[in-house]
């Protein structure tokens, strides 16, 4: 098929005037029957490549998608480029009989175009039966990453697709991926058979990212002035845990902000809802769990921040590229505190070695990220096989390293002395214990191995522990340390390390000193980057619109994105629009957009420029759509950017706080209270055991002598347990 051809069909159905990146290359290979492998970042037009050539083929796309919350916004979105109903449908567990009959109705009539699938469906006899008897064009397999056990989010259902596809259907295969390392590209391709597939990879840059790591301090006050910084924008923010997500979407809500939880153990009712609620606009933030991926296509979300920081850079890069993805303001925030990464190496020790080892592999990458002194971007491109110019390359200073960076200590002296400590007390200790030698601090385990009279003992403390910390968990990233998962959490010397101690002369360890963060000047700083636009848009035509846009959406109860996206009308207060016609000819409208929406907002519009007295000549307009300046504004954004206790909690409404404290007042007033079921299913027995010898030790049970001691390991909330368990047993 011709350039041109393919250009006027996107024009014709998606309104726009020229292809992105390798699109016009992918979709060219597809339609001419070749298997196809597509690398490209979140919001680089990933479902394009499948959309336009389905649409243009004859017969239906199956398209394998694993969250039917995603299937369901695509749905939506394709549904909303044609004047007729059932271009794409949804065939899963979610759909009745009558409905599943309808489908299916439309299919063999020819009416549908593309068909979401969830893997578990393809399945099922009555499904896979029904595929072998009607024309497939081809079939797309979305997220492919989760075909790796390397990938962030295997799904072992996805191991059998190939399998299935062929005895559906001989047919091009095309399978795209947002994050995919060099090791899961080669694991996705063999898997599925598609070693001869053709192989466009885009750059997984996006320059209009800002990504920032803040230490967790604060961090509920944080991340509330963040939010009030960044008004009527929308937002989401990762938690690990599904109780973190509920605590904290009611403490933006206490605090005047508009914001849902969304995590699994929701029931699937008030999940939907919620996620309609942050679709539909109706709130502007959404609280989830990183397990638990949101299948959110929406692409005006200005923010996402990670209270807790994800188990992978894949996680992390999907997670934050679900930022900007109209080419607008993205700014990605996470929290990092090191104590996060124990507590997740320590859920780790209770896997299998094979999962083991991937998992604390793909942690260790984290902690490089979090803790880099290098362009954020530089360090994340570099793990998904790219090179970067920190200095020249596009978003160059749009991250927090590369606009204030961090001060380095040389600390080879330092890396020395942990290093020959570890091999002098012969590879058996954890963090906080070597760490208590160094700085000269008497404990339960220093007194046992008579570690008083070290030579070491007393060494380092005229630096902080934190110091202390940061050497060793830099150790650990750059190779010299390894964590011994099966004793959690004891320290070994790698083979890099045993080459630095019989070779001292030759190394240089350089690490970040801490950094004091001023969020006001943070914020500052990135905005002297941002190029505005309040002198292109009728802003106050802007708002008008959004608003429109929300009441036609709402009447036909599909999300405002679908109608029309934010570049379009943006475009729309640079053009003045009055007519169908003008309206087919903004940037990203269709000429099926414009008829099924066209008239409402260019009635709004021509009336809004007679009430304005607005001076728009039918020449202007004409004119600059000549020069092709529906593209200027895109181009101008371009350049702007997650019965038990907490069962507990929730029977009762409280918070995980008020309920410890209602636990404690009953263990401090002589009452036993067992809670040994909850922590031996969440804290590692060792750790409880040396909790206990050290309480019945100590002379007092304030959180303050308890956190000095177990502070490391353990947090507030488990430390608190442990003494409400302690005061329990023994003192009652």
């Amino acid at each position: 098929m011709k350039n041109n051809e393919l250009t006027r069909e996107l024009k014709k159905h998606f309104g726009f005037s020229a292809f992105k990146g390798q699109q016009e290359q992918v979709i060219s290979s597809l339609l001419s029957g070749k298997d196809v492998f597509v690398l490209m970042p979140t919001g680089g037009g990933k479902s394009l490549c499948y959309q336009l050539p389905a649409l243009m083929s004859e017969g239906t796309a199956i398209v394998v998608s694993p969250l039917i919350a995603l299937m369901k916004n695509q749905v939506d979105a394709v549904n909303g480029l044609s004047s007729e109903e059932g271009i794409a449908h949804v065939l899963n567990s979610s759909l009745n009989r009558v409905q599943t009959k309808s489908v299916m109705d439309d299919i063999r009539n020819g009416k549908t175009k593309l068909l979401y699938v969830a893997p578990e469906s393809l399945i099922k006899d009555e499904y896979s039966d029904f595929l072998k008897e009607i024309k497939i064009s081809f079939v797309a397999i979305d997220e492919a990453h989760c075909i790796s056990e390397w990938g962030h989010d295997f799904r072992p259902e996805y191991r059998n697709l190939k399998q299935i596809i062929d005895k559906i259907a001989r047919v091009p295969v095309i399978a795209l991926t947002a994050t995919a390392t060099p090791k899961v590209q080669d694991d996705i391709q063999k898997t599925l058979g598609m070693n001869n597939a053709l192989v466009f990879k885009e750059s997984f840059n996006r320059p209009n990212l800002f990504y920032e790591v803040r230490p967790k301090v604060n961090v509920d006050k944080e991340i509330v002035k963040f939010i009030n910084q960044h008004k009527n924008k929308s937002g989401i923010i990762y938690c690990l845990s599904r109780r973190k997500v509920e605590e904290f979407a009611q403490l933006l809500q206490v605090n005047g902000i508009d914001a849902m939880p969304y995590h699994a153990g929701l029931d699937a009712k008030t999940r939907i809802s919620n996620q309609d609620k942050f679709l539909m606009e109706e709130c502007n933030i959404i609280v989830a769990t990183i397990a638990f991926g949101m299948g959110i296509d929406k692409p005006d979300v200005r923010f996402v921040i990670h209270y807790d920081i994800p188990k992978s850079l894949e996680s992390y890069y999907q997670e934050t590229g679900r930022a900007g993805r109209d080419g607008g303001e993205g700014h990605c925030l996470a929290f990092y505190d090191p104590k996060d990464i124990e507590k997740l190496e320590k859920f780790l020790a209770q896997k299998s070695v094979s999962e083991r080892e991937i998992g604390l592999q793909l942690l260790n990458e984290v902690v490089g990220y979090a803790e880099t002194s290098m362009s954020r971007r530089q360090y994340l491109l570099y793990y998904f096989g790219e090179s970067f110019d920190p200095i020249n390359g596009d978003g160059a200073k749009m991250d927090d390293n590369s606009l204030n960076p961090p001060k380095l200590k040389d600390a080879t002296k330092d890396l020395q002395i942990i290093l020959k400590l570890v091999k002098e007390l012969e590879e058996k200790f954890r963090t906080k214990e070597l760490i208590n030698i160094i700085t000269g601090k008497e404990s339960s385990i220093t007194k046992s191995y008579k570690l008083e009279n070290h030579k070491y003992f007393g060494i380092g403390k005229d630096e902080q522990d934190n110091y202390w910390k940061s050497i060793i968990r830099q150790a650990t990233v750059q190779g010299y340390l390894s964590k011994d998962i099966e004793t959690y959490g004891v320290l070994k010397i790698a083979e890099k390390g045993k080459n630095a101690i019989l070779h001292p002369q030759e190394i240089v360890f350089l690490i970040a000193e801490d950094r004091e963060y001023d969020l006001a000047q943070t914020k500052a700083d990135i905005d002297q980057i941002e190029i505005k636009n309040g002198n292109v848009l009728d802003q106050n035509l802007f708002n008008l619109l959004k608003e429109l846009r929300k009441k036609v959406a709402k009447k036909l109860g599909i999300p405002p994105y679908t109608v029309f996206m934010d570049p379009s009308l943006e475009d729309m207060t640079v053009q003045y629009p009055i007519t169908i016609d003008e309206i087919g000819k903004i940037y990203g409208v269709g000429d099926g957009k414009a008829k099924k929406f066209g008239k409402e907002f260019a009635d709004f519009i021509k009336k809004y420029v007679e009430d304005n007295q607005i001076e728009r000549t039918q020449d202007m307009v004409i004119k600059q759509l000549a020069n092709k300046s529906s593209h200027k504004v895109f181009i101008i954004q371009n350049t702007d950017k997650k019965i038990d206790l907490e069962d507990i909690a929730k029977a009762k409404n409280i918070s995980m706080d008020e309920l410890l404290k209602e636990m404690e007042s009953i263990v401090y007033l002589g009452t036993k209270l067992n809670i040994d079921y909850y922590i031996e299913d969440n804290i590692d027995e060792d750790l409880v055991e040396e909790f206990m010898d050290f309480m019945k030790e100590s002379e007092s049970d304030s959180m303050k002598v308890i956190t000095d001691e177990f502070g490391d390991d353990l947090s507030d909330e488990e430390l608190r347990m442990l003494r409400i368990k302690f005061i329990s047993d023994i003192a009652n």
